[in-house]
């Protein structure tokens, strides 16, 4: 989690309100000093203070929060605490508020992660040495699996997803998000390739069944933190897409995003490159920490393509309404775009 330059809002987080719902919890005494909003994910607030020589970080949503915002806090917080114990490394969760009334919004306090973001720059270690990228690329796959393998019942997850019918709701969902675009005005037209194309071979080669599990949502090498001291994972951040359903899903997503020689660029990645694993490593070594049939892993690296793109191309439609900057807007459409034409080379293959 790296440090913002703007200073912090007193608006958006009231220190000394905080400060006396910590006493309230036996969270230390004293003043919360130290203060630093951090870099952690583009929709929510981060903040790492000290207090009483121990380290917090609080995250809740932005001061102009979405509608599900305060849900979303709850939900992180839930998989947080659930994942207390388990091979999944992950940010602690100190303690939460799902209460919106204290700061505005629900929030928690979790404890920092000491490490880095690969996608903003690798440090030396890793950065001279193609060996040791090539098991930071297993060890998002190792994680990947390890939360595959967490029976969500049997940590406290019940009724934290739907997967009855999860599979079957992908492509109507994500296509009806697509069609929602409409009602935001402007000229916007779905322009993507091969879009009809995907969700039809996703709808006919769907697999039949799955084991429920908990899925991440977002997975790939944006949203984890590495050890400064070598190739393994400190952390799996930004759990706000996290539920219960199919966990290939995030396979397919580390499927969707990994760069391929000679293929498209990728919206998620990292400089020097050499070294990584490539895709299919990649799924050999899930599968070496997973029960999980991988007979149509294809279809989940599809699904993320679709839906990734579908969602990215929501940006577009804005900016073509005028309600976002058109220069994201194009960005964004040609990572759809990319995504697509992905997601037409994975069936070719498949």
């Amino acid at each position: 989690m790296e440090e913002r330059e703007n200073p912090v809002d007193p608006s958006v987080v009231d220190i000394d309100v905080l400060a006396g719902w910590m006493d309230h919890r036996g969270l230390g005494t004293g003043p919360l000093t130290d203060l630093t909003p951090l870099a952690g994910g583009t929709q929510n607030l981060l903040l790492r203070f000290v207090r009483d020589e121990r380290t917090y970080v609080l995250r809740r949503p932005p001061e102009h929060k979405r509608k599900n915002s305060d849900e979303t806090m709850r939900r992180e917080a839930r998989v947080l605490g659930a994942l207390a114990g388990s091979d999944v490394p992950h940010p602690g969760l100190i303690a939460c508020e799902p209460d919106e009334s204290v700061l505005g919004a629900a929030f928690y306090l979790m404890e920092p992660v000491d490490g880095f973001t690969p996608t903003s720059g690798l440090p030396d270690l890793h950065a001279r040495s193609p060996a040791v990228r090539r098991d930071m690329g297993f060890a998002l796959a190792d994680a990947a699996a390890a939360l595959g393998r967490l029976d969500p019942l049997a940590v406290g997850l019940e009724g934290f997803g739907k997967p009855d019918g999860y599979l079957e709701r992908q492509v109507p969902r994500w296509r009806s998000h697509l069609e929602s675009y409409h009602e935001l005005g402007g000229d916007w037209t779905p322009d993507i390739p091969h879009l009809e194309r995907v969700g039809e071979w996703l709808e006919v080669n769907r697999p039949s069944g799955f084991t429920p599990g908990i899925i991440h949502g977002d997975y790939h090498l944006g949203n984890v933190m590495y050890r400064h001291d070598g190739p393994d994972l400190a952390a799996v951040v930004d759990w706000e897409l996290a539920t219960i359903g199919d966990p290939l899903i995030d396979l397919g997503l580390i499927m969707a995003f990994w760069p391929e020689p000679g293929g498209l660029p990728t919206a998620v990645s990292v400089t020097p490159w050499e070294g990584f694993p490539d895709i299919d490593e990649m799924v050999a070594r899930y599968a070496d920490g997973s029960t999980r049939d991988l007979g149509a892993v294809e279809w989940y690296g599809v699904l993320a393509c679709y839906k990734t793109g579908i969602i990215l191309e929501g940006t577009h439609a804005r900016a073509r309404a005028g309600k976002a900057p058109s220069s994201i807007g194009d960005l964004l459409h040609a990572t759809t775009v990319g995504l697509f034409h992905k997601a037409e080379q994975i069936i070719r293959r498949a």
